[in-house]
Parts: structure tokens; sequence; C-alpha cells
């Protein structure tokens, strides 16, 4: 059967060209509309029809079709945006990629970073060029975020267990997610603080004076949003023994009860070990090490530090304990429980395709 459709142009790729082709769809800092034209290209080589290779990349079967002719006719020049219409660019597709890989690949001599200046200096352009190159390709130098990715040998476990507990708690159980947030310090400053006028922020001394510290153990309820909160002066496993009667006096008898908590000392000592042999309705559910973004607790947390301990001062410990208290009383007036929407295989999922792009980033 003869078959349908228009007549594909015969596509033939010399070893330069399809050296220049893998270069680009394998290269992380490549544009990513010029990668995926070479990948298309690449499939269409192998002699794959445009709707296997539409399937495979994920793109539409007018798209292959239309860069199978372009490279056809023009080469891999071809695969390059066409010129617009207006005043001819100043800067070409070449100036930019130096500017680009410059800025992935080389710091400055005299910084651990580029700024968009040093930048323009050391690529011959305008600094307002080089801001544009970095906007339209996301580029913040001057930016730095912390992560860590866990090691833990059960990481994929824990994630399941505590996710699954998250999207589907159990019947006749309330789930409550546990820490401490230690060392909090009852700081005064050592001028009064201005407060906010028209035109002028609220202005507070740099410098501090401390006036000791205490420690707030936490259970953040799943279902409800409620807080349980106790402040100790030492976080050590006697003190949180007395968060878990705590717990079990607040909890009705007929509900067991979940605890999301970390990998804490202090939570895995003979002494716990004795005390939840005495209470059979507890289950405790470990985060995987280096992984509390998995506590929702820790949300709570952060709040509590934003919009409490940020901007506060106190005299003394006991003011700052009774401050806190007030915090979480009104809180608990109308609690705003966090709804957990990502799956375990989503988050997997994504943590894995980060990895992937941290190894063939090449560091």
């Amino acid at each position: 059967m003869a078959a349908r459709g228009r007549p594909k142009a015969t596509l033939e790729l010399s070893d330069e060209d399809r050296a220049t082709l893998e270069r680009w769809a394998r290269r992380p800092k490549t544009s990513q509309r010029l990668a995926q034209r070479s990948r298309i290209v690449l499939a269409c080589a192998r002699g794959a029809s445009n709707r296997e290779v539409a399937a495979e990349l994920g793109v539409s079967e007018a798209t292959v079709g239309k860069w199978r002719r372009r490279f056809v006719a023009g080469g891999v020049e071809a695969l390059a945006d066409a010129p617009r219409p207006g005043a001819p660019r100043q800067i070409t597709d070449a100036d930019v990629e130096r500017v680009v890989t410059r800025t992935l690949e080389e710091t400055p001599p005299d910084a651990t970073h580029w700024s968009t200046r040093s930048m323009a200096a050391a690529a011959g352009m305008s600094q307002t060029a080089v801001s544009r190159i970095w906007r339209a390709f996301g580029l913040k130098p001057h930016l730095t975020e912390t992560f860590k990715v866990s090691t833990d040998p059960d990481f994929i476990d824990k994630v399941r267990d505590i996710v699954g507990l998250y999207l589907d708690p159990p019947e006749r159980a309330v789930v409550l997610c546990v820490d401490e947030k230690s060392q909090t310090q009852a700081i005064d400053r050592t001028q009064p603080v201005f407060p906010l006028l028209p035109g002028t922020p609220q202005r507070a001394t740099h410098d501090y004076v401390r006036h000791g510290t205490t420690s707030l153990f936490a259970a953040l309820d799943l279902a409800t949003g409620q807080v349980i909160g106790q402040h100790r002066r030492r976080h050590r496993a006697a003190e949180f023994k007395k968060f878990l009667n705590q717990i079990d006096a607040e909890v009705p008898d007929h509900l067991d009860v979940h605890l999301v908590l970390d990998n804490y000392a202090t939570h895995k000592t003979p002494e716990i070990q004795r005390w939840l042999l005495r209470h059979p309705r507890f289950h405790l559910h470990f985060t995987p090490t280096g992984a509390s973004w998995l506590n929702l607790v820790e949300r709570w947390f952060a709040e509590l530090t934003t919009k409490l301990l940020q901007r506060s001062t106190h005299t003394s410990v006991q003011a700052l304990e009774s401050d806190i208290r007030d915090w979480i009383a009104t809180w608990n007036e109308n609690p705003r429980p966090y709804a957990w929407h990502k799956t375990a295989d989503e988050i997997l999922h994504a943590l894995s395709e980060y990895c992937q792009r941290i190894s063939d980033s090449g560091h």
C-alpha cells in the first residue's frame, strides 16, 4: 500500500552537522528552542516519521515537519530564528551564547560572581545588553540559594510513608507533626525601637542584648491546624517525654496518635522507647535525614518567626514564653491547616530530574 500524506524531504547529516547538532542538544547552556530543534533533526535523521518524532519529543507533527524542511533547505544555520522586522540586530546569536556561557562557566578575577557592569566590560558590550540577555535566560548571578539532597538510605520508603499519611490519614486517628524550636533567644535592643512612620520604616538598633533562651515543643494537627505547645529550658529526652505526656492528655483516648518527627537523638532514646511501649496508641514516623521540609510543623515555625519573633523584643525568657503562648492561643482561635498536594511519586520524580540536571551540568 502506498504511503499516505505529503512525501517527506530526504534528510541526511554530514559528520560535521551531526556533531554540531549533538553538541547543541546535549549542552545545558544551549537555548532550549535551539536544543529542541536539534533533537528533532537528529531524530528525523534516524529515519523516524514525523509522527514518531512528535510522540518521542512531545511536540506537534507540524513542528517536526517545519524544522525538517528548514534543515533540508538551509542546514544547521536554518535552525536559528528568522530575522525579525526592524533595525538589524547589533548583538548576534554568537554574542548571546558567549555571554551566557561566560556567566555560567567563569567568574571574574576580582569577585565570586559577575555583575552587569563587569560582564559588559569583559564581553565588550553595553550593560543594558547584558541585562537583557540575563533576563531572557533567567540568569541572576547575584542570587544564591541553599539546598541539601538527603543521603538517607531509606529515603524513598520514608517519603512514601509520610506523604501517604498526609494524603490518606488513617481513620480514628490524629496525625501530629512534631518538632522542637530550640534555643529561641529572648532579645532586647540596646535602644528603643522607632515605630513605622509615613515615608520611614520601623527602625531598630543593629545590636542587641541576650536575656536567655527557651525551647518550644510544638505539635501541629494535620487535620485542624491547631497546635499543642510546651516551653522547656532544655530539650533532652526527659523534656520530650513530658511533651508526649501532654499530647497523650490532650488527644482523646479513643484515637490513635501518629507523630511525624525528625531523627533527633532525643526521639530515639531507651527512655522514649519504654514510654512508647506503655502507650501503644502512639506511632512514630521519622522524616529522612536532611529532609525536614517533609515535616509540616516547620512551615508553622516559619510563620511564628516572621509574624512574631523576627521583630519582637523581650527583656526576659518569661516574657518571651508568655508572648509565644499568647500567639499560639490566637492561632488556635482560627487555625489554618496546611494542605499537602504532591504525591510521593511526584516528589521522587522531581528530585530524580533535579539530580540528573546537576549531573549533566558537569559539576
